[in-house]
């Protein structure tokens, strides 16, 4: 009767050598998805900005050409913005209501209100609202408040005029932020003035424009705000602001 041979074990070095292998090919890995994460976010935010740039036109169509407000009237102890009311009140407990914003009746709930990017699980993220209001602002130069908003038609270039950004703005002035904790909270429109557009998107802000394309857009020189660097919050350059 033949012997059987005991099966062989694989060695310490041997077990070493396969986990060297496959943490080398876990750190070459882990990039690639990082930036295929990113880009699928950057997508869904593209399309997200699409809808709402269609509903915006639609707007446009049904009212002359006029540009809505980024502010409208004040109402039932809150303001009437362009994405819906918002009651005054203690930040992320005030209520909000979408269905009077202006984009409303074009857009319903179809769940394109807030980037994916926009990480509200961040313990420095602060909330505006219960739950999420919206994740995009809308240029102030267009719809300014306490004006009848600006004739579309007279854009001096309809491709080179931002109307919709990703935003974001760095809090530091209304509980629970304080100066020696600054926070993140969604914003609603940009200007010249302050550093309100989040380049989240591999430092790069998705932009619609007044001519319905969408765009990664870079940041001003110099426009960063420095409290929370990491985040990327600064200021489109001023030639995609003004009208």
């Amino acid at each position: 009767m033949a012997m059987r041979s005991p099966e062989r074990a694989f060695t310490l070095v041997e077990l070493l050598v396969v986990i060297a292998i496959i943490a080398i090919l876990a750190a070459l890995t882990l990039p690639s998805l990082v930036r295929s994460r990113a880009a699928a976010r950057a997508t869904v935010c593209s399309s997200n900005l699409r809808q709402v740039g269609l509903a915006t036109q639609l707007y446009w169509d049904e009212h002359g050409g006029i540009a809505f407000l980024e502010r409208g009237v004040r109402t039932n102890n809150g303001w009437s913005y362009w994405f819906g009311w918002l009651e005054d009140g203690a930040e992320g407990q005030r209520r909000f209501d979408p269905t009077t914003g202006a984009l409303w009746p074009y857009l319903q709930s179809r769940g394109v209100e807030v980037c994916p990017a926009l990480n509200r699980a961040n313990p420095r993220f602060k909330a505006k609202a219960r739950g999420a209001a919206y994740g995009y602002g809308y240029n102030l130069r267009v719809g300014t408040r306490g004006s009848s908003g600006i004739t579309i038609a007279t854009l001096r270039s309809p491709a080179g005029c931002a109307i919709f950004a990703d935003c974001a703005q760095i809090n530091d002035f209304q509980p629970p932020a304080s100066s020696d904790h600054p926070l993140l909270e969604e914003f609603y429109y940009f200007d010249l003035e302050g550093p309100t557009v989040h380049f989240r998107h591999t430092r790069r802000a998705e932009t619609w424009f007044a001519d319905g394309h969408v765009a990664g857009t870079l940041p001003a020189p110099g426009s960063e705000d420095s409290r929370m660097p990491e985040e990327h919050i600064a200021r489109l350059p001023a030639e995609l602001i003004l009208p």
